[in-house]
């Protein structure tokens, strides 16, 4: 949990520790040795599901980057410019976004350091963040607006560059909810009267629940994960869990890209697979919509179609899904092929979700 006197220590760190970076570099060049970096090769076969921790991590395989090529050199040139960027910017105390970042290098005095795509930009911050073992956020870097938002019985104090300001997010805001800040470690749990967590994947659901009080009657904090949910939302819910002791859901549509946004919460994801435990909740369990939900209510569907299909069999090779329950759910789709939105259960009338799906799968699941 950060507190103030917390805020100047970290940006320090990550200071020093980009800094320190630079100055390998230079110890290089003063050795003769030609300059690179080493980090871990970012693909699929070079992650491994560690069973202890339940979570994705990168193997021990790693890529050079050198300068004794020109395009190896041009990496190096963009690194050096954008950690010199990065420590003013915290000597400074300002912030930028990842989408800035891409524009600002326009600016450079050498074309050679300016990047050609905002993917490009992205993914040299992701290597910074690997070889200095620094969050980006604490490089004060932010995406652009995920929108995701909080909604419960949840007390809080967030620091801001305007002071310290304390919220309810269920009191102090609208139907709109509590929106979920860059850097959630910024933000003090001070009190809540929660029983459980709800993950839910799309805007429609999650209105359907605040509308029908569903937050207020089940003790719940619903977080908003707006699709493929962004990493401050997965690291809140991973706080919620650690922190406050509470169990936490995942409910998202009936598909198998849904399971796969239920994955990247409990288990973490390829991209991000050197900050699993960080953001990772290996304990979150999957509402629903289920296959079965879908025999069982006789919901309106939409056919899969074959990337749906290879996505799933993919998924029964996929180290995430390899228990009975899983197996036997993504066999069930593959012989019903059909897949169904969250939004499906309207079919049963507006209430159903709150009055009677959600309540009874609670109950099967032993969280109410």
């Amino acid at each position: 949990m950060s507190s103030d006197s917390d805020i100047p220590r970290q940006d320090e760190l990550a200071r020093e520790r980009l800094i320190d970076l630079a100055a390998e570099f230079y110890d290089q060049f003063a050795a003769g040795e030609v300059p690179s970096m080493q980090i871990p090769t970012r693909t699929k076969s070079n992650i491994e599901y560690d069973e202890e921790k339940g979570v994705w991590v990168y193997g021990d395989r790693h890529s050079t980057r050198s300068a004794n090529t020109v395009g190896g050199a041009q990496k190096l040139l963009k690194a050096i410019y954008v950690i010199d960027f990065l420590q003013n910017q915290l000597e400074e105390n300002r912030s930028s976004t990842l989408r800035e970042l891409y524009y600002l290098s326009e600016s450079w005095d050498l074309d050679a350091a300016q990047f050609n795509s905002q993917d490009e930009s992205n993914g040299l911050i992701e290597d910074l963040e690997i070889v200095s073992h620094v969050k980006r956020e604490d490089f004060h870097m932010r995406p652009e607006e995920s929108g995701a938002k909080v909604m419960g019985p949840l007390l809080i104090r967030e620091q801001t560059n305007r002071g310290e300001r304390e919220i309810h997010c269920q009191d102090d805001v609208g139907q709109g909810g509590y929106q979920i800040p860059n850097n959630v470690d910024t933000v003090e749990f001070l009190d809540h009267d929660a029983d459980f967590v709800m993950a839910v994947e799309t805007g429609g659901m999650r209105d359907r629940l605040v509308e029908n009080g569903f937050d207020e009657d089940y003790r719940c904090i619903v977080v908003h994960l707006g699709g493929q949910p962004a990493r401050a939302t997965r690291r809140l819910t991973k706080r919620l869990h650690d922190e406050l002791d509470l169990p936490v859901t995942v409910f998202t549509d009936g598909d198998p890209w849904s399971y796969r946004i239920f994955g990247s919460i409990s288990y973490g994801s390829i991209k991000s697979a050197h900050l699993s435990e960080y953001l990772a909740t290996p304990q979150a369990q999957f509402i629903g919509i289920q296959p079965s939900d879908i025999v069982e209510y006789d919901l309106p569907t939409d056919p899969l179609s074959d990337s749906d299909v290879n996505a799933l069999r993919s998924e029964l090779e996929d180290p995430r899904f390899q228990t009975d329950y899983w197996r036997e759910q993504i066999e069930l789709q593959l012989d019903i092929n059909k897949k169904a939105e969250q939004q499906a259960l309207a079919s049963r009338g507006l209430d159903f979700v709150t009055d009677t799906y959600l309540p009874e799968r609670l109950e099967e699941m032993g969280i109410v």
